[in-house]
């Protein structure tokens, strides 16, 4: 008897995988915020990508005789203090949030889930090695283990995410470990070893399916955490380097020229809040969607 006549399968308690995605989507859209979140976030992306094309300045040009000049018909949200357009500024600076809202979660997802994964099959001594490692780094203020890491590495956008992927690594660790321990002794899994299936073929065909929906939520939580981690970075100067636009760094200036220019301070605040503020809202809206999906 060959091993794909008798191959185990889900239980009956485990939806279709495209009843499931629908049912999540549904669960998704009956929520107005996570729809508004949601369309926010596709809207900044997009202006991201045509940044170059809806940007009405070059964000690096300078004009010092129209420094720090009000909002107005030709710079909609005014001039920096080197004469640059905010407005395109703001633009360019999505991009950099986003690219490295993307790093850093990607880079903690590839370390966390693997990790976690492994510790919750496995277990034993290994476990408990990785356990107290992500505890450690859990223990630590995530601020001041970012800043130490950077002024190791060197400032710059990339050691700055390298050092943000690390600090978030912990939470996709527990996440994947948690929920690897809850499906290790179902019964399709215990079939699946008893058939003679390799540890990589288990996981990766009956363990992974289990685990993506929960890491999929910390996922978007911590995309908003990354861009907030970033700007909190580049506002003090351990981020992107000048002239580059950032979020974080237009906040130092606005910071500088408060008194004279208190308009600049808003338009940057105003979208690391929205953005981290959707990324939540869409993250909460992936969570009842599962919550959901799992009653029905």
């Amino acid at each position: 008897m060959t091993a794909t006549t008798v191959a185990p399968t889900p239980s009956a308690d485990q939806p279709e995988g495209g009843a499931v995605e629908t049912s999540l989507l549904r669960g998704m859209l009956r929520r107005t915020t996570t729809v508004v979140a949601g369309g926010f976030l596709l809207l900044l992306i997009v202006v991201a990508i045509l940044a170059p094309v809806v940007a009405p300045h070059d964000p690096n040009a300078q004009d010092v005789l129209n420094r720090l000049r009000p909002p107005s018909g030709e710079h909609l949200l005014g001039t920096d203090d080197y004469g640059r357009d905010v407005l395109s500024r703001i633009i360019f600076g999505a991009r950099v949030s986003l690219v490295a809202a993307v790093q850093a979660a990607g880079l903690a997802l590839v370390i966390g889930l693997p990790l976690g994964i492994i510790a919750g099959y496995v277990r034993g001594w290994l476990e408990v090695v990785l356990v107290r490692v992500m505890d450690a780094m859990m223990s630590t203020p995530s601020l001041v283990l970012a800043i130490t890491i950077v002024a190791v590495l060197g400032p710059g956008i990339t050691n700055a995410m390298l050092a943000i992927g690390l600090i978030m690594s912990p939470r996709f660790f527990r996440v994947a470990r948690a929920s690897t321990m809850n499906v290790r002794h179902e019964t399709y899994i215990e079939a699946s070893i008893a058939l003679g299936c390799t540890g990589t073929r288990t996981v990766v065909r009956h363990i992974l399916p289990n685990v993506l929906p929960p890491i999929v939520l910390v996922t978007s939580v911590s995309l908003g955490a990354a861009v907030a981690a970033e700007s909190s970075l580049s506002f003090l100067g351990l981020g992107v380097k000048p002239p580059a636009a950032s979020w974080g760094s237009m906040l130092t200036t606005a910071a500088a020229n408060m008194d004279t220019a208190p308009f600049m301070a808003w338009p940057p605040g105003v979208m690391i809040f929205l953005t981290v503020l959707s990324f939540t809202y869409l993250g909460d809206g992936v969570r009842r969607g599962l919550t959901r999906t799992r009653a029905e």
